[in-house]
């Protein structure tokens, strides 16, 4: 018997011209950078057939509503060439969000309502393939002072028996080497413009994904979307920042957080109407008072209430 080993792993990603048709992604033009991977395989129910006999026993089932579940962790660092996608744009493409290039100058992703992408991915392991057509997922952004910043994917595609397929050689240059979050590599992050120091932010993007199984379709929908941006800092005097007496009144205002230093490796988040919530309790790290403050983006004229701008 020969082995099949979990850490062979080759991940591909390509966006979908019609739903759910494979558009052929490549080892050579497709492949993604990926860690921390997690493979549902055969998600749905199993429909309890409830049999009457004369005699004890447990039912006999079927499968329904098949779908494939798989998420993992992509380094949050750009192309190195501003104005140049990176490598993980058809991933945060199919979590409902618009690419904007500005040839030479920069990349722009921003949430959108109507008409979501949908993407084929092709998950391999050792000579095995998941293939998940019709993919749509929804993703957080992850920083950690001294840690690699991170978007985390999750996905969920219609479901394929597995098969053997021998795996693609992949070619990752278009997926560059990140920076640790630290003072020098992350200068700005501001809240209300206030300068805050900052041990760990998260975006969750929220997006909500239904598999949708009817007879004549089957399909995966981003049905809505519900962002929070959770971020731990130190407290400091209320003169400076007080955040109860803002979430007191339901203050809304800009958060920004730069990672990234030099040209084409500079990723910038905006929020423009950061509603602010209750605080939780003051907790402490290395006796120094910290707060955990939680957020809800608001929309102005729609689907701008965030934008990743790469540039």
């Amino acid at each position: 018997m020969s082995q099949r080993y979990w850490n062979k792993k080759v991940l591909l990603a390509k966006i979908e011209t019609t739903y759910g048709t494979d558009p052929t992604p490549t080892g050579a033009a497709n492949a993604i950078l990926a860690t921390n991977v997690r493979l549902s395989p055969m998600e749905g129910q199993d429909v309890a057939r409830e049999l009457e006999r004369p005699f004890f026993g447990a039912d006999a089932t079927l499968p329904a509503d098949l779908h494939t579940k798989l998420s993992f962790r992509v380094e949050l660092a750009p192309s190195g060439t501003a104005g140049t996608a990176p490598g993980w744009a058809p991933l945060i493409r199919a979590c409902g969000c618009a690419q904007t290039v500005s040839a030479g100058t920069s990349v722009t992703f921003n949430p959108i309502t109507d008409n979501p992408e949908s993407a084929t991915i092709h998950f391999h392991y050792d000579g095995v393939r998941h293939r998940l057509r019709g993919s749509r997922g929804t993703f957080k952004i992850m920083v950690e002072a001294s840690g690699i910043p991170y978007l985390e994917f999750e996905f969920w595609g219609l479901f394929e028996v597995a098969t053997d397929v021998a795996n693609p050689n992949p070619t990752l240059t278009a997926f560059q080497d990140p920076v640790v979050a630290n003072a020098a590599n992350t200068p700005v992050f501001t809240i209300d413009g206030v300068a805050l120091v900052l041990r760990s932010f998260n975006f969750d993007a929220g997006a909500k994904i239904e598999p949708r199984f009817l007879i004549n379709s089957e399909s995966i929908l981003l049905t809505g979307r519900e962002e929070k941006v959770e971020a731990r800092v130190e407290a400091r005097l209320m003169s400076v920042f007080n955040p109860y007496s803002r979430a007191q009144t339901a203050a809304r205002m800009p958060i920004v957080l730069q990672h990234g230093t030099a040209a084409g490796r500079r990723t910038t988040l905006n929020v423009p109407l950061a509603q602010i919530q209750r605080p939780g309790g003051v907790e402490q790290q290395q006796n120094i008072a910290e707060w955990p403050l939680s957020f809800v983006p608001q929309q102005n004229a729609g689907n701008d209430q965030w934008t990743l701008v790469l540039t």
